[in-house]
């Protein structure tokens, strides 16, 4: 198999499991970290202790905080920031020759929208070529699927989906990320392949908050998430053929179905566990609204990116005239309009 050079901007858990995962392949992978703690453990411990601590990384991998070190002379970049600070990363690397003039494959692992300077949501990808050399408008690639870090750093079997309207450019991401324990696929309908990576982040936080219902309210049981999980589907469905989604393909596949299966269910899940602790602890409380949420989004102690893509589709469900009932009923749990369990009631027994 032919080797690669590969640089993942951003060692949080996803961005470090893919990176050891691509070692593990024979690829030559350096990430990006800001905080010096995490460039330490991993070049020293092979281990990444503040993002994916107990889980043992590939030796070949290496990490530094220079980040134009990590871009240059890269085959491939994966980004794997935030939505929060993903253009600003990117403008710190966007010089760098191999960047400027388009030789490196451009991927992104980020979930959910990006503000624009109104406030108004944008995609992942438009946000990236926005800022991006010119010579990469319609040629990035988005990297989706249900694909939970800690089981991707065990080496365990995960599908992906790359998805570019660059079609080359699909394909050879495709290739690159087909390595030992990653069933990787090409697909060309970016905007589908994003909005269910963000969508069901929103749905998991729902379906963690009614799991931890389930505990004292007799109504809520396995059934009621079967409900909540397909009514989810068809939110995301409807919300992608709004903005632009191209193929209803999109949905049932392990970029649609898959993902949101895995979101919701998975005791790894960070949006589910979100959900859960609106139940179990009086996380909210410490926040005004929506916006004061995201805000001081780090107070959670970890990202929940359901509550930030929850925000935007808020605005283009009104925006556009969509009827998505649970993706409004966490922006009324989280904006502090209703309580979460009479919203949920409301939502699940409303005719």
């Amino acid at each position: 198999m032919e080797q690669f050079e590969v640089g993942i901007v951003g060692a949080g858990a996803w961005g470090t499991a893919l990176g050891t995962a691509l070692a593990r392949g024979g690829h030559h992978v350096q990430l990006w970290a800001m905080e010096e703690d995490v460039v330490e453990s991993i070049n020293s411990m092979h281990e990444n202790e503040r993002y994916l601590p107990g889980y043992t990384l590939h030796p070949s991998m290496t990490a530094s905080s220079d980040i134009t070190a990590v871009a240059a002379g890269k085959q491939f970049l994966i980004m794997g920031s935030p939505s929060l600070y993903l253009a600003d990363t990117i403008r710190k690397f966007a010089a760098v020759p191999n960047i400027q003039c388009g030789t490196t494959v451009i991927g992104a692992l980020t979930k959910g929208f990006v503000p624009n300077s109104l406030g108004l949501p944008k995609f992942v990808l438009e946000t990236m070529e926005e800022v991006l050399p010119e010579c990469y408008k319609d040629a990035t690639v988005y990297i989706a699927g249900p694909s939970h870090a800690e089981e991707v750093a065990m080496g365990k079997i995960t599908g992906l989906i790359t998805a570019s309207q660059h079609h080359r450019n699909a394909v050879r991401m495709r290739d690159l990320l087909r390595v030992e324990g990653i069933m990787a696929y090409a697909s060309f309908d970016t905007i589908g392949v994003q909005v269910c990576a963000a969508a069901k982040n929103v749905v998991a936080a729902v379906y963690g908050a009614m799991d931890a219902l389930s505990e004292s309210c007799p109504i809520f049981g396995d059934n009621t998430e079967s409900l909540l999980m397909a009514a989810g589907l068809n939110e995301i469905q409807t919300l992608g053929f709004a903005m632009g989604a191209t193929h209803a393909a999109t949905f049932t596949s392990i970029s649609g179905v898959g993902d949101l299966d895995v979101t919701c269910k998975s005791k790894y899940g960070r949006n589910r566990r979100f959900g859960q602790d609106i139940i179990r602890t009086p996380l909210l409380d410490q926040f005004k609204d929506l916006d004061d949420l995201i805000l001081n989004v780090k107070k959670i102690g970890y990202l929940p990116e359901g509550a930030i893509a929850c925000k935007y589709i808020h605005q283009i469900a009104e925006q556009k005239g969509l009827k998505l009932p649970i993706c409004n009923a966490l922006y009324k749990v989280l904006n502090k309009e209703m309580n979460a369990e009479d919203c949920l009631k409301e939502l699940l027994l409303s005719r």
